[in-house]
């Protein structure tokens, strides 16, 4: 189900589709960071697994983070460059949000 709902989003194995929450996703990222989308950002992650069809087996899934996954590493290592939390419209919390089939941190 986390692979449909980023399919769903809108990040497809050809691409962002267009009028999409990943494409609002990407304008937004875009004018944050004066014109391009940041490598390892929310963007590239959720279309890089929409282009692979691996958020599940990446361990985000559509009832949280799997334990022992690249996504327990991922928020780990996130909560670790913030102090101790993972920040809402970060990177973990908005792949697990799309996988869950909600609208990210930021929308």
């Amino acid at each position: 189900m986390s692979d449909q709902n980023v399919r769903n989003a809108g990040f497809t194995p050809s691409g962002i589709r267009g009028g999409s929450l990943a494409s609002s996703m990407m304008s937004q990222e875009a004018k944050a960071y004066g014109g391009g989308v940041r490598s390892g950002g929310p963007t590239s992650t959720l279309q890089e697994m929409g282009a692979r069809g691996s958020t599940h087996s990446s361990g985000f899934t559509s009832s949280g983070i799997s334990s022992g996954s690249l996504a327990s590493q991922m928020m780990s290592k996130e909560a670790t460059s913030h102090g101790g939390g993972t920040p809402r419209g970060g990177t973990t919390s908005t792949v697990q949000s799309i996988s869950m089939g909600g609208k990210g941190g930021r929308h």
